[in-house]
């Protein structure tokens, strides 16, 4: 089989196409077009002619339907190609066989977004922002990148980001919808009334029931609201140590500062009688737990406060005062700050059962580690009366402390909401 003979071409150079003007090729740095011909070419020409430097630079700018590319010959951004080697573009007649051939120059073309700027050398290039791109956030001109640019996990990654987005917009919608039905449906001041009512019902819900219509102090806040018969019972054994404590065993702990300082006046005027004074050790066992309770934050073990608990009361510490997170695949048991307020309630009402129903405010709260505001949030919300009294600390020395009363009537709930609800 004979060899194809192609047919041959004369050459002929032609030097430039236009005067002082060579012929153009472009690359794009981001990759291949797949639609060539929608793109839409301008070439700008320095008009400084007397510059030989300047002469020579030209800037080609393209734009697509998607994004606009630019490039130049001169500056950081043009290519060292141009004058290290010839670039030539040959045009072949097929009539006459002859080959056209023309200087060319090579263009690296970059994509160009709205409100951006490309730099030639020390000079830059503005380009003017469309309105489209001024509303744009950051985060949709990346994404209009990735789009163009990014690779099949970016992308799929954007999808679904853009799918999320999607189902929250419509559940918001969705939550608009059914808030403006309950409004249409119940109206503003039901609404209004509805709040009023679940504010006093948040500082209530660390009370205690408080039986506002009792005729005497004990009834308000009943003592086995507090401590079951059964409870009470199981403090027999390990309030023992308190009910047959003596001055010395109450001067040590003094110094070794085992227990705090509402728990160490109450010992000190335990009543000699054999009954009453059972019945307060028993209370003062309970407070002091109470108040080493709080203390902590997380119950890692199913002993409250170690071995000499009863398991009644360890339950009722767990069960009333703590609450059930899942944390590192194990349930445990922590106090919040919720769960803190509850106790600090308790204690108060405990205390008042102890010292016929007026306490010394201040002490209570320097035990508790609390601020003297939220102490006074407490009792107020649980309608103490709040008053002042100089106490006596040393020979010559008196601070004010706080004194909280229970008495009939009771004075009106009031919650630390609408406390600063009245300062505002």
């Amino acid at each position: 089989m004979a060899a194809e003979v192609l047919p041959s071409a004369r050459w002929q150079y032609c030097g430039e196409p236009e005067e002082s003007q060579r012929a153009v090729l472009v690359q794009f740095s981001n990759g291949k077009l797949q639609n060539p011909g929608n793109l839409r070419f301008t070439l700008y020409s320095s008009t400084d002619s007397t510059n030989p430097r300047k002469r020579s630079q030209r800037i080609l700018a393209a734009e697509t339907d998607r994004l606009s590319y630019i490039g130049n010959n001169f500056g950081t951004g043009a290519l060292k190609c141009n004058t290290l080697c010839r670039h030539f573009v040959g045009i072949l007649n097929k009539t006459s066989g002859q080959m056209e051939v023309y200087d060319a120059e090579l263009f690296n073309m970059q994509p160009l977004f709205a409100g951006g700027s490309f730099r030639i050398s020390d000079e830059s290039i503005e380009c003017e922002p469309t309105l489209e791109s001024q509303t744009k956030t950051f985060r949709e001109k990346m994404d209009s990148c990735i789009e163009a640019f990014g690779t099949t996990k970016q992308k799929r990654a954007l999808n679904a980001r853009k799918m999320n987005k999607v189902g929250s917009e419509s559940l918001n919608l969705a939550v608009a919808k059914a808030a403006e039905e309950i409004i249409d449906t119940k109206g503003v001041e039901a609404l209004v009334s509805d709040a009023i009512k679940d504010d006093l019902q948040d500082d209530s819900l660390y009370l205690p029931p408080c039986y506002a219509d009792a005729a005497k102090p004990e009834d308000v806040y009943k003592f086995e609201d507090i401590l079951s018969p059964v409870e009470y019972d199981a403090l027999g054994g390990p309030s023992e140590a308190f009910r047959k404590v003596t001055s010395e065993e109450i001067l040590k702990m003094i110094d070794e500062n085992s227990h705090c300082l509402f728990v160490i006046e109450a010992l000190k005027s335990l009543p000699s009688n054999e009954e009453s004074r059972d019945h307060q050790a028993r209370c003062i066992w309970f407070l002091d737990t109470l108040i080493k309770f709080r203390a902590q934050k997380v119950i890692k073990r199913k002993s409250a406060l170690g071995p000499g608990i009863p398991h009644i009361i360890n339950t009722k510490l767990l069960k009333h005062f703590t609450c059930l997170t899942y944390n590192n695949g194990s349930l445990r048991n922590i106090i919040s700050n919720s769960m803190k307020a509850k106790i600090t309630a308790y204690v108060i009402i405990l205390a008042l059962h102890m010292n016929d129903f007026q306490i010394d405010l201040t002490v209570l709260q320097r035990d508790l580690k609390l601020s003297e505001k939220r102490m006074i949030e407490i009792a107020k919300a649980m309608r103490l009366k709040i008053s002042k009294r100089k106490m006596s600390l040393a020979p010559g020395r008196e601070e004010d402390h706080r004194l909280g009363t229970l008495s009939i009537p009771l004075p009106p709930a009031q919650t630390s909401n609408q406390s600063k609800r009245k300062k505002m």
